[in-house]
């Protein structure tokens, strides 16, 4: 079923950035009770990038925004808002969205950052998708961007090996068309809150704290959650499952991708993964693995793509596009 034309927003350019230094699973068994063979076993993951002392949230995401900009073939002065979606913000306040808009050179426009950890790009994206309808911005960049690897207990084995750094944006503009966001569906439940937290923060202990997670009871929730979501947003766009053309899904662990798609009874080729690349870069995920989908010929306009994730909170969210 093709979406009726209407105000919409529309991806007009994506692009991702990943710190320099790369780390394998044996690099990390140098320094972490763990091995390469337990770590894929359990997770996909292969590789995870993370940050030099002079790399931050704000100059990762400044970097995945300006490729985005890049590809989309407009300047920083034509973008009148910022949504910035990260749960390691470079300062306490103000918004770390703030900060790129400066080194971006477009200071003036809307900026904020939204906290919804992994689900966090989704929320951005929702806020984005509808301030543009709405009238109230033309074009938006949207970003994830994290640095996850500063709140990690490097001496927990059963975290630290999950997560990396990195950044991923995409430029959102308002059109009349077919094409764009056409749904989007979010949900929140706070009782799980010990489940996948930090503990610490600015208003309790008074320090950022570290992570902390129950592995098999968030695996359990993210299966049942973002099987669920997808469907519901889904049936809010109007198309059914056999129109899906990719599934990009939160990065957290390659066993969840192939359960949630086992239980859609979604062909897994259909599933971006970049998870043995770039680990759990938490709301950086969603936009590196469309950007790198994007550039690397596998997502074409007309597409359409699914979008999806859950996180700490719990957070989940799905939004139905048609690229």
């Amino acid at each position: 079923m093709s979406a009726v034309t209407a105000r919409r927003a529309v991806i007009k350019g994506t692009g991702s950035a990943l710190p320099r230094t790369k780390v394998s699973n044996a690099d990390l068994a140098q320094k972490v009770d763990t091995t390469d063979e337990w770590i894929v076993e359990r997770t996909g993951i292969k590789f995870r990038h993370i940050a030099e002392d002079d790399e931050t949230t704000s100059s990762l995401a400044t970097e995945a925004a300006r490729r985005a900009l890049e590809a989309s073939g407009m300047a920083a002065q034509d973008i009148d808002l910022i949504v910035l979606a990260t749960a390691t913000p470079d300062q306490t306040f103000p918004a770390t969205a703030t900060t790129v808009q400066d080194q971006l050179g477009c200071n003036g426009c809307v900026a904020f950052d939204v906290a919804a950890v992994c689900s966090g790009f989704l929320y951005a994206l929702s806020v984005a998708e509808s301030m543009i309808r709405a009238g109230s911005a033309q074009n938006a960049i949207v970003i994830g961007a994290e640095t996850f690897s500063r709140i990690l207990d490097w001496e927990d084995r059963t975290t630290c090996v999950l997560f990396g750094d990195g950044a991923g944006a995409i430029i959102l503009s308002g059109e009349e068309t077919d094409k764009g966001v056409l749904s989007t569906r979010l949900h929140a439940d706070g009782e799980h809150n010990q489940l996948l937290y930090v503990d610490g923060g600015a208003g309790t202990t008074g320090t950022v704290g570290k992570l902390r997670m129950k592995g098999r009871e968030v695996f359990r929730h993210a299966v049942v959650n973002l099987s669920s979501v997808l469907k519901e947003a889904l049936d809010a766009a109007g198309e059914d499952m056999d129109n899906i053309d990719w599934v990009v899904p939160h990065q957290a662990n390659a066993r969840i991708l192939d359960a949630t798609a086992k239980k859609l009874k979604l062909a897994p080729e259909k599933v971006i993964k970049t998870v043995d690349q770039h680990a759990n870069t938490s709301a950086a995920s969603v936009p590196l693995a469309l950007d790198t989908a994007v550039r690397d010929g596998r997502v074409k306009a007309g597409d359409l793509l699914v979008l999806e994730a859950m996180g700490g909170g719990f957070t989940w969210g799905a939004s139905v596009i048609r690229y």
